[in-house]
């Protein structure tokens, strides 16, 4: 079993309460734009960080982090780009991914809108987007998730307000 903590469009900033709702998790992964090469800095040395770049993001995230991102964890094949869209909606160049790849679960970001939901069309995948767990945008609350993966399922989901989006801790 491996435990996962999945932010996305932190836009540079990171909430001081991610050490703790994060503290029992194996890996960080981030749905992409990142705002900050410091802020990839910080979270690659509290855990194993793995992260694609976004939208708002520049040639020093760029250079270091992929668009898109293939993971095998447990039995599953996940794929996560940023911007991915959601099921019945995906722009073409992800949707020519996703019925390349086939994977078990998608991630995207982008939205800031927290969503977990299942895709039938492609084979019962699962969708996610964590939301945006940064000050900038127009959501109105900061948000992850947390998981486990285990024997190829996902486990213990389980979505975290992290305070209300101006909220600077």
């Amino acid at each position: 079993m491996i435990k996962i903590g999945l932010m996305s469009d932190t836009h540079g900033y990171i909430d001081s309460s991610i050490g703790e709702v994060f503290k029992e998790v194996d890996e960080v992964w981030h749905a992409g734009d990142l705002g900050s090469i410091e802020l990839c800095e910080k979270l690659q040395s509290f855990k194993p960080f793995y992260a694609v770049y976004g939208n708002i993001d520049g040639t020093d995230i760029r250079s270091e982090y992929p668009e898109d991102l293939i993971l095998e964890r447990e039995g599953l094949k996940i794929f996560m780009t940023h911007i991915g869209g959601y099921p019945g909606n995906y722009p073409p160049r992800v949707r020519r991914k996703l019925e390349t790849i086939k994977p078990d679960v998608f991630i995207c970001g982008h939205s800031h809108i927290l969503k977990v939901m299942r895709d039938l069309q492609f084979n019962n995948m699962l969708a996610m987007n964590p939301g945006a767990a940064g000050v900038h945008g127009f959501h109105k609350m900061k948000t992850v998730l947390r998981f486990s993966i285990h024997q190829g399922k996902i486990e213990h989901l389980e979505a975290i307000e992290l305070g209300k989006r101006g909220e600077i801790k």
